[in-house]
């Protein structure tokens, strides 16, 4: 009987000898990490226009050019656009670049309660228009290929239909379009923010921006987090401690983590139509959703359109993306599901190298 005690004993101590030595190595690795080491977004590029805090770059050639249409990436106000940009090895700014795409960038910089009163209207009509119309300018073209990604998405959805003679392609990354549709969506694990944004008393969201002037960074980070409680809490203890030695796979952790931690406030009066008007009311896919005094009409995208999404997304279901192919006036539509989550779409290996293949090839089809 004492045998297997001994047994059990000596490779507990083995195996604490081991998480110690690990431990150490650890530290040292984080001791020589200093901040500007963890990069994100650093694809070289050039800025062409400011107005404001939003700016306007230009990302520097890689490759030969093989797509003429110049492809301008619009990100969501909830995050950075550096989640496309992560790293080297996982960056959807480079894999385009590499296919010899002319890429430009839309950074809506870092809203404060000075941007309370900015509108979707006028992130669509005015500083996504300035853009295009600066773009074109610029390349001697007369329309540009618009690439949203999740809130960015709806923002080119509704610049795609208010001006589609401005838009040559529409392709869309985790985009929502019904913010109902989840409702009859069977997979538990998805829907939970449209089912909690459903349930804020408009009141409370008026109170809100009312008081704060913008939706908080910090607020809309805690929502994130508790939609998936336990991975957040496993992720800077188990999670970390199997990394920690490995200065690769940790490079990769804090990368995500710096992403993560750069979630900018949201402008108060985009955030009141963007909950209300949207997550609440569902108004866009019903076509009552107004911009700058216009219905935004889906059935007038008649440009082709890519819908690209993800089938385990937990916080834009596929069905809210889906929906979009019923609605719009375009015979050259693409949907693309492919296996990841929300975030992962950009930053897993089981999808970089589909996601990089399936945007040049059908752009290059469309370029003529």
């Amino acid at each position: 009987m004492t045998e297997p005690r001994e047994t059990a004993f000596t490779s507990f101590l083995k195996d604490f000898a081991e998480n110690v030595g690990k431990f150490h190595k650890g530290a040292d690795v984080l001791a020589g990490i200093r901040d500007e080491d963890v990069d994100v977004g650093a694809t070289p590029k050039t800025l062409v226009m400011r107005r404001d805090k939003v700016e306007l770059f230009r990302y520097e050639p890689t490759a030969k050019r093989t797509v003429e249409t110049p492809v301008l990436i619009v990100y969501s106000l909830v995050g950075r656009y550096t989640i496309a940009d992560l790293q080297s090895d996982r960056s959807l700014v480079r894999s385009l670049l590499a296919e010899g795409t002319d890429l430009w960038l839309i950074d809506w910089g870092k809203p404060g309660r000075t941007e309370r009163w900015l509108t979707m209207d006028d992130y669509v009509d005015d500083y996504i228009h300035e853009a295009v119309h600066r773009i074109c300018r610029e390349t001697g073209h007369d329309k540009v290929t618009l690439l949203g990604i999740c809130e960015g998405g709806v923002f080119t959805t509704c610049y795609a239909a208010l001006h589609p003679e401005k838009v040559k392609n529409l392709v869309l990354t985790i985009t929502p379009i019904d913010f109902h549709a989840d409702i009859d969506d069977p997979a538990a694990i998805q829907g939970l923010l449209n089912i909690w944004m459903r349930s804020l008393a408009p009141e409370d969201i008026d109170r809100m921006v009312d008081a704060l002037g913008v939706i908080p960074g910090e607020f809309m980070s805690s929502i994130f987090s508790l939609m998936r409680p336990m991975h957040s809490l496993i992720k800077y203890n188990v999670d970390l401690f199997d990394i920690v030695d490995d200065k690769d796979r940790l490079m990769n952790f804090l990368r995500m983590e710096k992403w993560l931690a750069d979630r900018p406030d949201h402008p108060g009066a985009a955030g009141r139509q963007w909950l209300k008007e949207l997550y609440q009311e569902n108004r866009l896919v019903e076509g009552r959703f107004e911009l700058s005094g216009r219905i935004v009409d889906l059935r007038a995208i008649d440009m082709p359109v890519l819908n690209i999404y993800a089938r385990d997304d937990h916080i834009i279901p596929p069905s809210c993306s889906k929906a979009l192919g019923g609605k719009i006036g375009s015979a050259d539509y693409k949907e693309v599901p492919l296996p990841c989550g929300h975030v992962g779409l950009f930053v897993s290996s089981k999808t970089q190298d589909k996601l990089i293949k399936i945007i040049p090839e059908w752009l290059r089809a469309r370029d003529g």
